[in-house]
């Protein structure tokens, strides 16, 4: 993925540390918005996740599509982040899951898209963890990146941590230190309720092609049932790379593939290319079954139509006005889940949002009773 010269092997064995690297479990960074808005809890809570690929709609950008984009102006990157802030506040969840927000990134203008998107929605409080943080990352050009999970609260956020998820194995070693540290995010969010109430967000592995993905949804499950057997209440999601339980196993690295890339030849380390293989080993399809035990705000046999699936590929074009909004979306990697007893209602995935990201957002509420 990264092309290194001797440059940045100089940087890498110097004693600057080029990337932060992150402790197993450690405080998540919190947000203000300013102004702060009025937030009267009324015992609904809508819920949303939603990944916003950077703030960076549909430009063909290098590495998870197949266009050499590198570097956005920041009128393009306020563009998009209005087109986000617009719909945010159309929806209007209560909550709202995050994943690929750039904090402070040279590909995004080094606009901070957390603090954009509080300053400008009814959301008052945001927590953020990192899962790339370099002051530089020697490819293309890419510069300084600073990107992670977030989640915004309308109701002030407490006790964040950032937990570190396992690295890949299926890298060299130099890869590895200037590659993506994934995590969860779980937060505490202050809400007139008998029991704590916790927001939990993760955004799990799509390239690797070793277990990692396997070890992240391991993780997942047990920070979940930490929450659970504590007694308290959770909402969690976010993007999971994982298609659901009984889904049509289809070859997606081919789906994906660019015009100059090789697939299926032994020759290139394997079957398979680094990159968006869903189905890499065979559990692949019942990775996220567990979660199930849970309440889903989509259900399982929902997920499998495609009015539900959350993901759309490269090469749709997204001009063509022809295009109903379910011709967008190839398949479902976006999830949300509660313990909540009397789950959530109203289940709804947005794919009329198929300009703004190559995912879709995922909302759901919960009704408790009156306090």
């Amino acid at each position: 993925m990264f092309r290194i010269n001797s440059l940045w092997l100089i940087l890498f064995f110097s004693c600057r540390s080029l990337v932060t690297t992150f402790e197993d479990v450690e405080s998540a960074i919190y947000y203000e918005a300013v102004p702060q808005k009025s937030a009267e809890f009324n015992n609904s809570l809508k819920v949303m996740t939603w990944n916003i690929r950077f703030g960076a709609g549909r430009i063909p950008f290098f590495g998870d599509s197949c266009g050499d984009r590198v570097l956005m102006t920041k009128a393009e990157t306020k563009g998009y982040l209005n087109s986000i802030v617009s719909y945010i506040n159309l929806t209007l969840p209560d909550i709202l899951l995050l994943q690929e927000v750039d904090v402070s990134s040279k590909r995004s203008a080094y606009v901070n898209q957390l603090q954009y998107i509080l300053d400008r929605t009814h959301l008052n409080y945001g927590t953020y963890a990192s899962m790339w943080d370099a002051e530089i990352v020697p490819s293309d050009g890419l510069g300084k990146v600073d990107a992670g999970n977030a989640v915004l609260s309308r109701w002030k956020i407490t006790d964040a941590e950032r937990i570190q998820l396992p690295l890949r194995t299926d890298q060299d070693a130099l890869t590895q230190y200037f590659y993506l540290r994934r995590n969860i995010l779980k937060a505490k969010i202050d809400l007139p309720l008998e029991n704590n109430f916790y927001a939990v967000n993760t955004h799990a592995t799509a390239f690797a092609t070793d277990d990692t993905k396997q070890k992240h949804i391991d993780k997942y499950e047990k920070v979940l049932e930490g929450l659970y057997s504590q007694g308290f209440i959770f909402v969690t999601g976010g993007d999971l790379n994982s298609v659901p339980p009984g889904a049509d196993p289809t070859d997606f690295c081919e789906d994906d593939s660019c015009s100059d890339e090789s697939f299926h030849i032994d020759a290139d380390g394997g079957p398979h290319r680094e990159g968006s293989y869903f189905n890499n080993f065979p559990s692949e399809p019942n990775l996220v079954e567990p979660f199930y035990s849970y309440s889903p705000a989509i259900n399982l046999d929902d997920t499998r139509d495609s009015t539900n699936y959350t993901h759309s590929p490269w090469n749709t074009n997204a001009n063509n006005t022809g295009f109903s909004d379910v011709d967008y979306w190839d398949r479902k990697l976006d999830y949300l889940f509660t313990n909540f007893e009397d789950g959530f209602i109203n289940g709804t995935t947005h794919q009329d949002a198929h300009e703004l990201s190559d995912h879709a957002p995922v909302s759901a509420t919960l009704t408790f009773p009156s306090q």
